[in-house]
């Protein structure tokens, strides 16, 4: 009986014609299974079947055939197969059992191609099934069966890859792929059906589709798994992402023009900044020696002059400073140094500064500290820089009563540290509700139709916040129109 296998196996037949030892492993392979498979007699001799063409969930059922075949003389199935190249194709199996020469006995397996018909007769199943609710996506769909043939397509997707009616059917998926991305998508392809699973639209793959004029273009895919009584699918909605990628590339080129402005922006303000500081300096430094009366006696008229310069000049070098601190804070070149702030001895010196503003309006100033140092590890200069600008602008806003600085340390009702507090407090003309959200915007000045509202750059409370979170802290406020307004630096600790 193994001879007239052997003379059977020697023939031209078309089918693959495969002898196996009880065990599995091959014994002889015809040309027909070499064309069928890509394997070569001398590649499969003496290893598992399992090992060459047998995918891994299907290796169960070949076992069981086998042991079919060897105890009931044979039998017919349909199955699936693994190509050399690890595309899948369905087959009809006949087996029947032989003898060796020897005794032996050895399984004569004949496996037939029949991954058209297959094919045929699942399109036909899909289109009784889905045509209708196919064609009423506004996607493509192609859904294709486990050894990756396209049973059913909708039009939407024969539009959008070229191809008449019906002539996807029977592709392989692959061929709507640009060739650098079809062997990869043979192994997920199986790997897939053996672990089925939804994928959403837009996954972060970035994928080409082929047309049939061979044109690519970029396209976006879901995918979902689908089981009749049959067979396993999976349906593949695929859409032109041509626009999206377009509209991405102009985003990301504004963003690089915004990016260059921005930066151009930095280095204008940081080469500006010596040109024009040095100057300010001047004219406050000589305005002073002047107001000073070294030079020699001045007249009324001249000491109002002279003031007025003094105060223009100063206004205009705050927002210069405050131009560069925002602009440093935006590009993160914030250069801060940390060490221990006695934070009594900071308001004691913004007091000392801003006092005779508030004794020139008639504003009584006071400070409030507790008696023990309150140390903080900071920035020195920031924290500095936050308090002036918190007081500063309660002494302009504030046109009668008084200005209140408070220091105090208690405990953070949201984690339990130690807290520590600079709440300034003011009897002004205070911020109405309609304005409180934008009172951290840059530029932003919430009492500028206010009559009589002193100038300001619309810079202070954004900078101070933005100092405030590099600190570790946050300010916050409470304000009505007409009532005053209440900021408090709050800076948590262990």
């Amino acid at each position: 009986m193994e001879d007239e296998a052997l003379a059977l196996m020697a023939s031209e037949s078309p089918d693959a014609l495969i002898l196996l030892t009880p065990a599995g492993h091959v014994v002889h392979w015809s040309r027909g299974a070499d064309a069928i498979f890509g394997y070569g007699l001398a590649e499969v001799r003496d290893r598992s079947l399992s090992e060459l063409v047998i995918p891994a969930d299907r290796i169960d059922e070949q076992t069981q055939r086998l042991a079919e075949a060897l105890a009931s003389g044979g039998g017919t199935y349909e199955s699936v197969r693994r190509r050399k190249d690890g595309s899948l194709l369905y087959v009809d199996v006949s087996t029947r059992r032989v003898q060796a020469s020897d005794g032996t006995m050895l399984v004569l397996a004949a496996e037939k191609d029949v991954t058209h018909i297959k094919v045929l007769r699942d399109a036909k199943l899909m289109e009784e099934r889905f045509r209708d609710l196919l064609e009423s996506m506004p996607d493509g769909i192609v859904m294709a069966n486990s050894t990756g043939h396209i049973v059913i397509a909708n039009s939407q997707a024969e539009r959008l890859f070229g191809y008449e009616a019906g002539e996807l059917r029977g592709r392989l998926v692959e061929t709507l792929l640009p060739e650098r991305y079809r062997h990869a998508h043979v192994g997920h392809r199986s790997s897939y059906f053996l672990q089925p699973r939804k994928r959403a639209m837009g996954s972060g793959l970035d994928l080409a589709g082929l047309r049939k004029d061979h044109s690519e273009f970029p396209i976006e895919i879901s995918l979902s798994p689908l089981r009749t009584e049959e067979s396993a699918f999976v349906m593949s909605a695929i859409r032109d992402a041509s626009e999206r990628k377009r509209f991405e590339k102009a985003l990301r080129e504004k963003n690089e023009e915004l990016a260059s402005a921005s930066r151009a922006k930095d280095d204008f303000l940081a080469g500006m900044s010596h040109e024009l500081r040095t100057p300010l300096n001047a004219i406050i430094g000589f305005t002073g020696t002047l107001l000073m009366k070294l030079p020699g006696p001045l007249n009324d008229e001249q000491q109002k002059q002279l003031r007025m310069v003094q105060t223009g000049a100063r206004h205009l070098l705050a927002l210069i400073n405050d131009l560069l601190d925002v602009s440093k804070i935006e590009a993160g070149k914030t250069e801060l140094t940390f060490e221990a702030v006695d934070c009594r001895a900071v308001l004691d010196e913004v007091a000392a500064t801003l006092r005779p503003q508030a004794q020139d309006k008639g504003l009584a100033f006071t400070v409030h500290t507790p008696e023990q140092p309150v140390v903080l590890q900071s920035d020195r200069r920031a924290l500095s820089q936050i308090v002036f600008n918190l007081a500063g602008n309660a002494i302009k806003f504030t046109g009668q009563g008084s200005v209140t600085l408070t220091l105090r340390v208690d405990t953070a009702p949201d984690n339990g540290l130690q807290r520590t507090e600079i709440r300034v407090d003011d009897t002004g003309v205070g911020i109405p509700r309609a304005d409180h959200d934008k009172l951290f915007t840059a530029f932003s000045r919430v009492n500028a139709a206010h009559p009589n509202a002193p100038e300001g750059t619309g810079l202070g409370l954004h900078l101070s916040q933005k100092l405030a979170e590099l600190l570790g802290g946050r300010i916050v406020f409470s304000s009505e129109s007409g009532k005053g307004s209440s900021f408090s630096l709050l800076i948590s600790g262990a």
